[in-house]
């Protein structure tokens, strides 16, 4: 008889790596669907799905993201201020013009789960718009994804 056990890893033992992401001419969803696999820490052989062990993610060049079909031009972020007919929806184009960083931001927080411990996944997400970032002290990995045709 074999008695094989999972091993589950304890949160907090596991080390946390930083990594940067350049993400010119990437397409957001992808982008951030490979972001949120390596915050969640689902890359790493000893994957434990309520202990916080993901990497910390620093992205750079956020503001040359890509999108595909019309999603550039159609696209809208809507919030609402919890007041009757308080619905507010900024469109893409004004979203890259003012905040650029925040497209990227949206994309990965929806791809993460809704909890606490998102939460503290999302606090390990560094995006900047240009290419400079104050994290060099930390020598970030660079993660490359390969970029695919835009449609």
């Amino acid at each position: 008889m074999n008695n094989k056990t999972t091993t589950l890893a304890k949160p907090g033992v596991t080390p946390n790596d930083w990594y940067v992401v350049d993400a010119a001419d990437h397409i957001v969803g992808r982008l951030a669907s490979r972001i949120a696999t390596v915050l969640m820490g689902k890359h790493k052989p000893s994957y434990t799905p309520y202990a916080d062990m993901g990497d910390h993610v620093v992205v750079i060049n956020a503001d040359r993201v890509v999108f595909t079909g019309r999603k550039g031009e159609d696209k809208l972020y809507r919030h609402h201020s919890m007041y009757p007919g308080g619905l507010k929806a900024t469109s893409q184009i004004e979203m890259r013009r003012v905040h650029p960083e925040r497209i990227l931001t949206f994309a990965v927080k929806r791809m993460l789960p809704k909890t606490n411990l998102g939460r503290s996944m999302m606090r390990r997400l560094k995006i900047y718009a240009g290419a400079k970032h104050p994290h060099t002290a930390q020598a970030p990995l660079a993660l490359d994804f390969a970029k695919k045709e835009k449609a």
